[in-house]
């Protein structure tokens, strides 16, 4: 058997020798044979297919943990496991750009014009439903902050009121300048211990989907599976990602949406505000306001029960905001009403057109 130094093999493998005595402490990649005078690592010319793979999986900035897990499937497998791993990687990369460019518009200076030409026009609506005997969820929109929770558990009810009432306060304060991000920080960690003073347990709490109005842009905070969507030019935009099982494996192509429609175990969150010791972290975005724009926060009430095309046709012909929540309330329940339904619909309007709320 062709046998290379641990040089050759470091050289031919594109691997450091440093790395090679790293992945064999690990159990990673071993030598076919070790000197017993010397300690001199030996490798065979076949285990280079292997410190390959090894190489270019550390090139994607695979841990090393799911490194030896990959090594050790055959190739179809494999390649399920590194899609799956490169899918979660481009996720996580757009909530990090996501943030980013929260971050680069909320340190960018607004001049007063543009912060003074736009305000909204809101309504909110809660309903329990045709099945559940009792309503969980907690709808509210106000001069500056628009919510959504849908609690869960024996104590969701409670959860949800007070995850939305932590943020009430941002609707009765001014707002100082450049601060938006602390404000939200502030007030997610304020729901957090709100939701904890209420549920009992680390399984009972509430998801929450809140918007803070600056003047000219609406910031974003989200934890669980309710919605947010723009409707814009008359096409609807999704600007929430659910916090779901089924959404991490539709991200890591394992389910197609429609397997994750029925899947048995769709209502599942990875992230919600509970009863626990542990504080989750939310997504955060900053969306530009436009003149005309509709924004939508519902709880899954709805989005899982009415279709997508059939929510934005109510958005786009119903002209006020509380005819349309109400026209959105009507669709679930005519859909069978299963579970709670929230909505709150927002329109950014200019100065002087907003009329009554």
């Amino acid at each position: 058997m062709s046998m290379l130094t641990i040089g050759a093999f470091a050289k031919a493998s594109r691997l450091s020798p440093k790395a090679l005595r790293l992945y064999d402490e690990l159990d990673l990649l071993r030598p076919a044979r070790v000197d017993p005078d010397t300690g001199y690592r030996y490798y065979a010319a076949g285990q280079l297919e292997r410190a390959r793979l090894v190489a270019w999986l550390r090139r994607l900035g695979m841990p090393l943990a799911r490194i030896r897990h990959v090594c050790a499937l055959d190739g179809p497998a494999a390649a399920r496991e590194i899609r799956a791993y490169w899918a979660r990687v481009e996720a996580e990369t757009a909530a990090r750009r996501d943030l980013a460019a929260f971050l680069v518009d909320h340190l960018s200076e607004t001049s007063e014009e543009d912060t003074a030409m736009l305000e909204l026009r809101y309504a909110s609506l809660s309903d329990t439903g045709l099945v559940r005997p009792a309503n969980q969820d907690t709808a509210y929109a106000g001069t500056r902050v628009l919510a959504v929770a849908d609690g869960f558990g024996a104590t969701g009810a409670p959860a949800s009121t007070a995850a939305v009432e932590a943020l009430k306060v941002l609707d009765r304060e001014t707002l100082p300048a450049g601060s938006v991000l602390n404000l939200l920080e502030d007030a997610v960690q304020g729901a957090t211990r709100a939701v904890r003073d209420v549920a009992g347990t680390e399984e009972e709490g509430t998801t929450l989907t809140a918007m803070l109005w600056t003047g000219s842009q609406l910031a974003l905070v989200h934890i669980g599976d309710s919605r947010a969507y723009v409707l814009r030019d008359g096409a609807l935009f999704q600007i929430t990602h659910d916090h779901t099982l089924v959404q991490s494996m539709i991200d890591e192509g394992r389910l197609t949406p429609e397997e994750a429609a029925a899947h048995p175990q769709r209502a599942l969150l990875l992230k919600g505000l509970y009863g626990g010791d542990a504080v989750p972290a939310p997504d955060l975005r900053l969306q530009d306001a436009r003149p005309g724009d509709r924004y939508l926060l519902c709880s899954d009430g709805l989005s899982a029960v009415v279709p997508t095309e059939e929510i934005r046709a109510v958005l786009a012909s119903v002209p006020a905001p509380d005819t349309a929540v109400q026209a959105l309330v009507n669709r679930a329940n005519e859909a069978g009403g299963p579970d709670n339904v929230s909505c709150v619909v927002a329109d950014v309007v200019e100065v002087g057109q907003a009329g009554q709320n």
